[in-house]
């Protein structure tokens, strides 16, 4: 009675206990860390990968700094890059005990712009004194954040994270089972022995009472060759006497069973415990652990722009464009426009003040996106294309955007309506490669070769390039151009024509298609001079061309400079399909006198 009465209360404590760490011995849900308070004030201050990975990913990120700041979320490579040589404060990991945020500080320069409203932010937060800020990976791959003031004042420097606490209680279940054991065992023993003892002794000879026909020595000798079985099948040698088999060893028998079997099942749930738990610090083949999803994408091997930030940028585009249109205010342009587009802008609305027929640009929209080239080459210049069709776009147009350094915006470098009838190359989802203008590999032509050819079919109607580089049948522009060149010569009696379509070699950007092929956009140089055939003789200049030149005839020549935007697709290697034109404008950006 005693061993069932200390078997109830052992399983009682052990089952209190186990509920005990699931309960009020619990650990905390969460753990805080925080950033030393001593660290030295620096205007910008990163928060990297390895943090924001750490146990899972951060629950909460509180900061608090004085006065207004800024959190962008960016690539940490594009982070990197934004703070190039400016002194910095990195938080870089998390103390063995999860409750400090490991910081290093670095040296440089003392200022840097700021970084609210860049390009290269995916999502930004502002905030006053105070943020509450939970962090969600916009997209796959590694992600870093910055923090900032205005770029000249120190950066938020208070920072704590709170994580999932990992701590687990491995013995809670163990302990809760074996108590529910023990207290069901001691319950149980009183019954076992109980019926044990009822079963009463054994008459000598063989068991249950039987007897057989042999003599008393033949029995006798017949037990002495055999062995017995117990009740629970363990053998037994047939030399023990009756009172030795009876009373004394069916009555201990019960309670030593019913132990070993509770030490059996706590053996088994503990080496179960203890084989889960080395399953789950078992490092994966590699000898690390398994990555996570968002941890598998690594910074040169994603675009370089997501979609939420090509919509941004695009609106920001459009919105300058437009402002710019509406006040033929070329100053209007310049935060976002740049290169061919805003020359050709800068001069159309030049010539419009004074010349009211001449036709306007077409208008940029950011709206309807039919399409996008995004690269994941990561260093810069870095150059993306998009396909839009809004009010006013009679046909798809193709933006080509370039962003030169870091800490500068995109810029719209040029824009070319879609050829009627031509449909642009599909592109690979995710990102594509961008080629050097010189690369040729696995392409019929370079994306050089490709524009030299459309300079040398634009300038010449019997062009070596005639049955290689071609457009659709409703596609008029090369047509157009070799038109307009010939009636020129043809209606101009007193003067010498002679017309150039040279490709500027820094506006060349090739990327790869979803064939193998490639797109190359990029521009030329259309040059249009004039020259008198005899001295005395008078050219007459277009009402265009004679607003940039400031005169509307000239008796020395005229040179009219058009820049060509243009978009050409280059087969891969071994097609016998020609080039073809995809895309194409023009704009007057200049006229003299020589």
């Amino acid at each position: 009675m005693k061993t069932a009465v200390s078997l109830v209360l052992l399983g009682l404590l052990t089952l209190l206990a186990g509920i005990g760490q699931l309960t009020f011995w619990a650990p905390a849900e969460t753990v805080t860390a925080s950033a030393p308070g001593d660290s030295k004030a620096a205007p910008l201050t990163v928060i990297t990968q390895d943090v924001l990975t750490h146990k899972g990913g951060p629950r909460q990120i509180s900061v608090k700094g004085d006065g207004k700041f800024v959190l962008a979320v960016g690539r940490p490579d594009d982070v990197d890059a934004w703070v190039g040589k400016t002194a910095h404060n990195t938080i870089n990991g998390v103390s063995e005990d999860g409750k400090s945020l490991q910081l290093a500080g670095t040296d440089g320069e003392a200022n840097a712009p700021s970084p609210a409203g860049s390009d290269l932010w995916v999502q930004t937060e502002n905030a006053d004194g105070q943020l509450e800020y939970t962090f969600t990976p916009p997209a796959s791959g590694n992600w870093s954040l910055l923090l900032a003031s205005d770029g000249t004042k120190p950066a938020p420097s208070s920072v704590s994270i709170t994580f999932a606490n990992d701590a687990t209680m491995p013995w809670a279940v163990p302990l809760i089972v074996i108590g529910a054991i023990l207290i069901v065992a001691g319950a149980a023993l009183p019954f076992v022995s109980k019926f044990t003892r009822g079963r009463g002794g054994r008459p000598n000879g063989p068991r249950g009472g039987v007897t057989t026909g042999n003599s008393p020595e033949t029995a006798s000798k017949g037990t002495a060759d055999e062995t017995d079985k117990d009740p629970l099948g363990e053998d037994t040698p047939a030399g023990d006497t009756p009172a030795q088999d009876t009373n004394k060893g069916t009555a201990a028998g019960p309670a030593l069973r019913i132990s070993l079997v509770a030490a059996a099942v706590v053996t088994a749930l503990v080496g179960g415990t203890a084989a889960g738990a080395q399953a789950a610090e078992t490092p994966s083949p590699s000898g690390s652990a398994t990555p996570s999803p968002a941890g598998t994408a690594g910074a040169q091997n994603v675009p370089v722009l997501v979609d939420a930030q090509l919509k941004r940028i695009l609106d920001q585009v459009a919105g300058a464009v437009a402002a710019g249109d509406a006040a033929r205010d070329a100053s209007k342009l310049a935060p976002r426009v740049d290169g061919a587009e805003l020359q050709v802008r800068t001069q159309n609305y030049k010539i419009r003040s004074q010349v009211a027929t001449h036709e306007a640009r077409m208008p940029v929209r950011s709206s309807k996106l039919l399409g996008s080239v995004i690269s994941n080459q990561r260093t810069w210049p870095r150059t993306v294309i998009a396909l839009t069709q809004g009010d006013g776009n009679v046909v798809p147009q193709v933006l080509t955007l370039v962003q030169a350094s870091p800490r500068e915006n995109y810029k719209l470098k040029s824009t070319s309506p879609l050829q009627p009838g031509t449909s642009f190359p599909a592109i690979p989802l995710g990102g594509t490669a961008q080629l050097a203008a010189g690369d040729k590999s696995g392409l019929q032509y370079s994306g050089t070769e490709a524009m030299a050819a459309l300079g040398d079919r634009l300038t010449k109607a019997d062009s070596a390039f005639k049955d290689k580089l071609v457009e659709g049948t409703n596609s008029p522009y090369i047509a157009d151009v070799l038109d307009y060149q010939a009636s020129t010569v043809k209606s101009g009696t007193n003067g010498n024509f002679t017309f150039t379509h040279t490709p500027s070699p820094t506006d060349t950007a090739v990327f790869r298609t979803s064939d193998g092929g490639a797109v190359v956009v990029g521009k030329l140089n259309f040059d249009f001079t004039s020259k008198p055939k005899s001295d005395g003789d008078t050219l007459t200049v277009d009402k265009a061309a004679a607003v940039l030149a400031g005169g509307d005839s000239t008796k020395v020549g005229l040179v009219q400079t058009f820049s060509e935007s243009v978009a050409v697709y280059i087969p891969p290697a071994g097609s016998t399909a020609p080039m073809k034109l995809v895309a194409a404008v023009r704009g007057l950006v200049g006229a003299s006198f020589q």
